[in-house]
């Protein structure tokens, strides 16, 4: 299905990405939003690229379940709801905070080891919430502190340093890189900082993809496996109550979908069949909309993604248009099947 052997990084550009999506309003095109878009069949074979999918990109918090697989690879006993909250981006629910908890408690590691930045809840009524009861932002609470703890677990188990854990040299996030290039096949094009402080690697949407669809077909019980499970059984706790990634692992059986800051989005079916999507201006209205057209594209019955369609456009608070995917990823043919 897929090569063992590990191709060039991705070349460093500036991406020729193509339009994906474009805002209808009356009837007329009032803005057209670029990106970049792969559809994987179950073979490995791409089945639809638009734009410039194997150009140098960062996959923000898409890449979150490549790392929790690597953690899980290097020794971390998570399953279940935990580590749904390893590879989470969540909205600052209580919840969250107490399962990043008690991630700590079982690893043996105060709370103060954390060296995610600080942030209020990402959710909006979460963080609204918490202002009103006049708390002050926390590493607990930022979005990232589950893939914290749980890198902070996984260097506890290893006898490695907690001081520096998101050193790029530090052997946590070594074990890591080694995993990202693994899944994804190829080598990594450059190494950043993401926003919560840790490393952040540099691939192609195609090798993201690719990376999706190898952790869905993995057999039972690999740490690949592992992850998939506790993601798709869990979506709440990779993201949070009434966010899109997760009402769209709960409508497509088998599907594990995550998202990342700057438009990106990527998901894959238990038979390998995957998409990736990255929206070149960030857009969440483009991204949503995108990954369900190309999810349609990929043989997804678009009865279950109907929800998914984009948010109307209102003029006087009346729907007069909406976001509506490029014509290049209409389905050819309707195969009804998830």
């Amino acid at each position: 299905m897929y090569s063992s052997s590990l191709a060039d990084a991705p070349a460093i550009r500036e991406p020729l990405h193509a339009p994906v999506a474009r805002l209808v309003r009356g009837g007329v095109t009032e803005s057209i939003h670029y990106g970049s878009v792969v559809v994987l069949g179950a073979d490995g074979s791409t089945e639809l690229q638009l734009g410039d999918v194997e150009a140098a990109f960062y996959p923000r918090s898409a890449l979150k379940p490549v790392q929790a697989v690597a953690m899980v690879r290097a020794g971390l006993p998570l399953d279940g709801e935990l580590l749904s909250l390893a590879a989470a981006s969540h909205s600052g629910e209580e919840r969250h905070l107490a399962g990043t908890r008690r991630i700590l408690e079982l690893a043996g590691v105060p709370q103060d080891a954390l060296r995610n930045v600080t942030d209020l809840p990402y959710d909006p009524v979460v963080r609204d919430g918490w202002i009103r009861d006049g708390r002050e932002p926390s590493r607990l609470a930022q979005n990232c502190s589950g893939k914290h703890a749980a890198m902070l677990y996984t260097c506890a188990l290893n006898g490695w340093s907690l001081d520096g854990y998101l050193d790029p040299a530090h052997p946590l996030q070594q074990a890591i890189a080694e995993i990202v290039e693994d899944l994804t096949g190829q080598r990594i094009a450059r190494v950043t900082v993401d926003g919560c402080g840790a490393p952040l690697f540099s691939v192609s949407l195609h090798g993201l993809a690719r990376a999706a669809a190898r952790i869905t077909t993995s057999a039972p019980g690999t740490p690949e496996a592992r992850v998939a499970d506790a993601m798709r059984a869990h979506p709440e706790m990779a993201s949070g109550a009434g966010r899109d990634v997760a009402d769209l692992m709960r409508a497509v059986p088998g599907l594990l979908a995550k998202d990342g800051f700057e438009g990106v989005e990527v998901a894959a079916l238990p038979d390998g069949r995957a998409v990736a999507v990255k929206i070149s201006d960030g857009a969440n209205r483009a991204r949503v909309p995108v990954t369900a057209a190309a999810l349609v594209r990929a043989g997804v019955d678009p009865g279950l993604l109907t929800r998914f369609a984009g948010e109307p456009l209102l003029g006087g608070g009346e729907p007069v248009g909406s976001v509506r995917p490029a014509h290049a990823l209409d389905p050819v043919t309707v195969r009804a099947c998830a």
